[in-house]
């Protein structure tokens, strides 16, 4: 059974804003497709999140299999619910924020949903969709947006965009698995590889499942394509200091302020980090797919 369902969510533009200024941010409904699997529930369910350029075929070919194996999963559409269609060239018209804001609010929806458990709600992502399901495991982020204590069991993303910085580590126990490939140029793993130096030594229960040779989207199909408008990531980090504000280094000696859309505007400007290829890869494809439903049935269900 699917449905489309709608739910309360709201529309901070950094996560700068969710730390000190959620009171202000919109609000509005937001809407996904919730997918109950066959049997008697309640079930164990997969909060699922897409990339840049809206939901694709290779992720809806892993929920297919996740609902098969007797998962619920909820697809949240996070861009149609705010009539956007991608944002592969502008990274502001959905950000992660808001992005972060309607996975939290999904997860409180499910916590009263009769056909769903409470305490086996997982998160998965892509690329975008992937550096939500990341930074959901960082504390001060969910005890804003679920102060009720209600986290996720698990954290599942897909070549996410592991950037980000926060001065203050506090990160939830709950197993997190990143799946990347070696020669992403969209979201490079060497951020990925820093991640999990900088947050072991803090209580992340992190891995991180390496793909040999493969792109950014080696679960999909696509043949070679080259992104020429595509903002990507290259040597920059971001930091978020204890007081939630939020700065990059742009060039050596040049800090800029990341927390409104002029700066962050201002910022890119400067950097012009853009192009980038997709591709998927038949072997790595038939591996994450298993991998991430063993992954999540084991998490979820054992």
């Amino acid at each position: 059974m699917v449905e489309k369902v709608f739910f309360k969510s709201a529309s901070p533009f950094e996560l700068h804003h969710i730390l000190r200024k959620m009171d202000s941010a919109p609000h509005h409904p937001v809407f996904g497709r919730l997918h109950i699997p066959e049997g008697d529930g309640p079930f164990a369910c997969v909060i699922a999140l897409h990339g840049s350029k809206g939901w694709g075929p290779h992720y809806d070919d892993h929920v297919a299999i996740w609902v098969e194996a007797g998962l619920a999963v909820f697809q949240l559409d996070c861009f149609e619910s705010r009539q956007v269609d991608n944002v592969v060239a502008d990274q502001m018209r959905v950000t992660h924020a808001m992005m972060t804001a309607d996975a939290f609010n999904a997860l409180n929806w499910l916590a009263d949903h009769p056909q769903i458990d409470e305490s086996r709600i997982a998160i998965t992502g892509w690329s975008l969709g992937a550096t939500v399901a990341l930074y959901a495991s960082w504390e001060p982020l969910a005890e804003v947006l679920s102060p009720s204590g209600l986290r996720f069991a698990a954290h599942m993303p897909f070549y996410p965009a592991a950037h980000i910085r926060p001065e203050i580590q506090r990160w939830s126990a709950a197993p997190i698995q990143i799946l990347h490939g070696t020669i992403d140029n969209w979201t490079p793993i060497k951020f990925v590889h820093d991640f999990i130096e900088i947050t072991r030594p803090h209580g992340a229960n992190i891995e991180v499942q390496v793909y040999e040779g493969v792109h950014h989207s080696f679960d999909s199909e696509k043949p070679l394509e080259w992104l020429a408008d595509a903002i990507i990531l290259d040597y920059r980090t971001i930091e978020i200091d204890a007081n939630g504000d939020m700065s990059a280094q742009i060039e050596p000696g040049m800090v800029l302020p990341m927390n409104e859309p002029e700066e962050r505007f201002a910022a890119f400007m400067i950097a012009q980090n853009i192009g980038c290829h997709v591709k998927g890869d038949e072997e790595a494809r038939a591996h994450a797919q298993n991998f991430a439903k063993e992954f999540l049935l084991k998490q979820l269900t054992q």
